[in-house]
């Protein structure tokens, strides 16, 4: 991803009448042109160094400011620069024959007295006439300009060591008179044993790493096994709970089906019995009516007192039924143990997750740090990644509970960035602001850092954007404000990340990685930071939460959300 600030990525040449494009990379104008001529014909067209897409030609953007003197100074000091490749012969890597009109071959071999590159027919005169003996010839190199002194405007033979920079012999004169030197091929022999030790440890690393692969590549299979055997043995054992609680249901259907046949036989029981006394009553009951028809005096008086004597001497028992029988307690019952059950599910549930997400799989050790051996260099540490134990939220309401409140710092914006709605909506503008000066403020490229350092917990902001791009990021505090080069630029380094947008596509950069995503576009970006568990998600908002891309990062520090802005669009934070 990083190029270099002063040469067009297609020529290789220093940058004629520079320009910029929505992704943030610069080329001559004459190159992006002839480039993007040719893709007319698709409809389509690409970033020739990261391959962002857009739907539409985007219009390149002259670079103003320190670039732009920079690439002055230099062409005054230097011979104008050779006439773009045809691209339609040569790629971006070839390297062309100097000796070639039109159609140029491809260069075999560079001279570095000549200071040309030749194809094989321009070469046979160094291999033929005596004149060229003495030349010395190496495989072919780009960057010719780069072995003239820019000075003298001869070619560069020592090596100063106290200002180290290559020089010619002319600079010996007054420039760098009484200084260390030494030939370039002295200080080539002797850069060339450390090269060599550096090789060296360079091959011990390998070797180191193919043994931990290797480690890790075994404890991936464990790892698999291990899972896989304790997926079949967790599902014997829920099939064993779930066929004691289907043992259970069978023996609670047999106990109330076993009460319930019991109660219906003792009613059965009693409405038999309640149907026989009836009848007997009946019988008595017309009996008594007849009796009382009756004209026969003594008739009527034997039956009567044989009739109330064995009235008064019965005595029929009561059957006494209880209106509030039911099985509502044994509901009851199997509710409150369906409650128990639950909450010991859960809480066992969450034991064991804490317990897995506390194990560690593989991790890089933070206490060590890679340092750089030559000139006392000190490389930043590398990130330390581990597992994320906070599993992210899936709706977007859920997201919400981790809303916070940002506000964009003008004492970081760009000067051509318009601040407005409290601080929370900006603008890339022509004319300046009058913004003060500022240490902290990005002084060459169109960024912005919020106010609100965040750590330690989970967070969730959401952005609008428009325009033809806009990159949205968080950033270590220590992100360098002056000049364009990539160390500046949010996304681009060790200490930043973000996710580029366009109206076509999505780029998700860090340090020297970038990766296209093809995504349905949407102008509100939801970006959730989980910094304890080490994830950075950029999310499209809408009816549902349709994931982009996400980072997972062991962060070091707090970290501040970010902002880079091309010409005529803009950012909005959305206040929560």
């Amino acid at each position: 991803m990083s190029f270099d600030q002063d040469s067009c990525y297609l020529c290789k040449e220093d940058l004629r009448d520079p320009v910029t494009i929505p992704c943030g990379h610069g080329f001559c104008s004459i190159c992006l042109k002839t480039y993007w001529d040719h893709a007319d014909h698709t409809g389509s067209y690409a970033c020739p160094q990261c391959r962002v897409t857009y739907n539409k030609r985007p219009t390149p953007r002259r670079m103003g400011g320190s670039r732009h003197s920079t690439v002055q100074r230099n062409s005054e000091s230097f011979p104008p620069p050779p006439p773009s490749p045809d691209y339609n012969y040569a790629g971006p890597q070839d390297v062309g024959c100097d000796i070639c009109i039109g159609r140029k071959h491809k260069a075999i071999k560079t001279c570095l007295m000549c200071l040309a590159s030749y194809c094989e027919k321009h070469l046979k005169p160094h291999f033929e006439s005596a004149t060229f003996k003495r030349h010395k010839l190496v495989d072919e190199i780009g960057h010719l300009d780069r072995q003239i002194c820019p000075q003298h405007q001869k070619g560069l033979e020592l090596f100063c060591r106290t200002d180290q920079m290559c020089i010619c012999v002319l600079c010996t004169v007054k420039e760098h008179k009484g200084h260390d030197m030494v030939s370039a091929e002295q200080e080539r022999a002797e850069e060339q044993q450390r090269l060599g030790a550096t090789q060296a440890e360079i091959q011990e690393k390998i070797h180191d790493r193919l043994k931990q692969m290797e480690e890790l590549k075994h404890a991936v299979d464990s790892l698999k096994t291990s899972a896989q055997r304790a997926l079949q043995e967790c599902e014997k054992m829920f099939s064993d709970m779930m066929r004691s609680i289907e043992r259970m249901q069978q023996e609670m259907a047999k106990l109330i089906t076993s009460n319930k046949r019991a109660a219906l036989n003792n009613a059965e029981g009693h409405m038999e019995r309640l149907t026989h006394e009836i009848a007997d009553l009946k019988r008595r009951d017309s009996e008594i009516t007849q009796l009382s028809r009756t004209e026969d005096h003594i008739h009527f008086i034997q039956s009567y007192h044989m009739l109330i004597a064995q009235t008064e001497a019965e005595e029929l028992p009561t059957v006494t039924v209880n209106p509030y029988f039911t099985f509502g307690p044994v509901t009851k019952t199997v509710s409150e143990m369906k409650q128990h059950l639950n909450e010991f599910s859960n809480d066992e549930l969450v034991k064991v997750a804490k317990t897995v997400n506390k194990m560690t799989f593989c991790e890089l050790d933070e206490s060590k740090k890679m340092r750089r051996s030559t000139k006392g260099e000190t490389a930043e540490e590398a990130p330390m990644y581990k597992s994320v134990p906070v599993q992210e939220p899936h709706y977007r309401d859920d997201f919400m509970r981790y809303a916070c409140q940002l506000t964009l710092d003008p004492n970081t914006a760009y000067r051509q960035l318009y601040l407005s709605r409290g601080n929370r909506k900006a603008a890339l503008k022509r004319d300046p602001q009058s913004y003060g000066d500022s240490p902290s403020r990005f002084d060459s490229l169109p960024q912005v850092l919020c106010k609100e350092p965040l750590s330690g917990g989970a967070y969730y902001w959401e952005i609008d954007w428009s325009g033809e791009g806009a990159a949205i990021g968080v950033t270590y505090k220590g992100i360098k404000r002056t000049g364009y080069s990539d160390s500046c630029r949010i996304g681009y380094n060790r200490k930043s990340w973000s996710l580029f947008c366009s109206d076509s596509s999505y780029t998700a950069r860090h340090n020297k990685d970038e990766m296209q995503i093809n995504a349905p576009y949407s102008s509100r970006i939801g970006v959730y930071l989980d910094h304890a568990g080490g994830t950075l998600s950029f999310y499209a908002v809408g009816d549902t939460m349709s994931l982009i891309h996400r980072f997972k990062i062991s962060f070091s520090e707090a970290v501040y959300p970010g902002f880079w802005v091309w010409y005529e669009s803009a950012i909005n934070i959305i206040q929560m």
